[in-house]
């Protein structure tokens, strides 16, 4: 079972259900990985504070994978959910070239080109 974690500075929790929401979205974006990573940290801030600024909303995720090094990104958006979702796509793509680089392996040798 891969254990979730959420993390966020006091600016972001104004927002309702704000930790439940992002948990359901990033396990959604990441199930496919589910048993093969220990681990999901997810860490939300506003950069300026009180100051409203675009794209200041951050979201780090930090996977684990099974064995090896964790893998961290963090994407940028005027609100947290745009910036978790950012972050959460970017951490699949992440996973899938790293989980697909040893199934790519599996395929049947492509036969030499006849000229």
């Amino acid at each position: 079972m891969m254990q979730f974690q959420f993390n966020s500075d006091s600016s972001v929790m104004g927002t309702e259900n704000v930790a439940e929401r992002i948990e359901v979205m990033v396990r959604e974006k990441l199930a496919r990985f589910e048993d093969r990573l220990t681990r999901v940290e997810v860490h939300v801030s506003d950069e300026n504070g009180s100051k409203h600024g675009a794209d200041d909303k951050a979201c780090t995720i930090e996977a684990r994978p099974r064995g090896g090094k964790p893998i961290g990104v963090t994407d940028h958006a005027s609100k947290v959910d745009d910036a978790a979702r950012k972050a959460a796509n970017t951490m699949a793509q992440r996973l899938d070239r790293l989980f697909g680089k040893g199934e790519k392996h599996k395929h049947e040798p492509r036969p030499d080109k006849v000229l």
